[in-house]
């Protein structure tokens, strides 16, 4: 089964560059708010999830590369 896309493109975008850094994306449950979750692959490491409907996508994919970018693992 293939990862689904997420609906916005900058989001995806940034969702593709985070699993191209080693995180690695996992489906949130039916009722999450949340769309998805990416994890830095090191046990403990960083997380964050991913909104399917942010206020703003264009931060929102930001938030997302500088989160991937910061990470110390």
């Amino acid at each position: 089964m293939s990862k689904p896309r997420h609906p916005n493109k900058n989001i995806e975008e940034a969702i593709q560059y985070a699993e191209s850094k080693g995180w690695h994306y996992f489906k949130t449950g039916d009722s999450s708010h949340a769309w998805g979750r990416l994890l830095c692959r090191k046990r403990g490491g960083c997380c964050m999830s991913i909104w399917s409907t942010p206020k703003v996508e264009e931060n929102h994919a930001k938030q997302i590369r500088r989160n991937v970018n910061k990470c110390s693992h």
